[in-house]
């Protein structure tokens, strides 16, 4: 990540409400993501659709230098066409985070993953959440069959929890592996959930990438 200098992440959770579903990507597509996308150090963006049967349905996630929001540039993508303002009046959700990143572990997939399975935490003794993953947790994933890679980040704008772990993987078989099951079950692990004092876990498909 750090050949393109890419150190954050802005996550965006939608849900259409009163849009009709065809007018939500059409907007979406061609106007609200590639918006974005043409500001520089904005590297891409992907859409994913919830796979959990939870609201908000719908994740749109950019790699980014952090520097790119405090540009011109992305003051002009954020001024609202009156056309846009109407849209976003009606839908029912619109949750916009913004993530410094903390560290990666594994290899990405050649092209979008096909899931990724984001993990909120807030916990009580932040340091030690984040010595189980560097420790224990993150190598106990890596050896999972369809495990691709987990990006962690720190928030610093949104209303959320302080900690995000993206992991990025092949298909939901991954879930009904014995290695799977050993990272979730460690003496270790437990005590550190005791700590966590808020946790939001979802997973998503990949439904599209958007092009400037």
């Amino acid at each position: 990540m750090s050949d393109t200098g890419v150190d954050g992440l802005l996550f965006v959770l939608s849900e259409p409400g009163d849009v009709p579903l065809e007018e939500f990507h059409h907007w979406y597509d061609t106007d609200h993501g590639p918006a974005r996308l043409r500001v520089p150090g904005i590297h891409g963006g992907e859409r994913y659709r919830a796979a959990d049967d939870r609201t908000p349905g719908w994740l749109a996630v950019y790699p980014l230098r952090s520097a790119a929001l405090s540009t011109p540039e992305y003051a002009v993508a954020r001024q609202r066409s009156a056309y846009e303002q109407t849209v976003v009046d009606r839908l029912a959700t619109l949750d916009r985070r913004v993530y410094t990143l903390v560290d990666t572990t594994g290899t990405a997939a050649p092209g979008p993953p096909p899931l990724l399975l984001t993990v909120a935490m807030t916990s009580r003794v932040p340091d030690g959440l984040d010595a189980w993953y560097r420790e224990e947790h993150l190598p106990l994933l890596q050896v999972v069959p369809g495990w691709r890679r987990t990006t962690r980040y720190r928030l610093t704008d949104g209303a959320a929890q302080a900690g995000l772990a993206v992991h990025e993987i092949d298909g939901p078989e991954v879930f009904g592996t014995a290695e799977y099951a050993r990272a979730l079950s460690t003496s270790r692990r437990s005590a550190v959930m005791a700590d966590v004092v808020d946790r939001d876990r979802r997973l998503f498909a990949h439904h599209r990438t958007l092009r400037p």
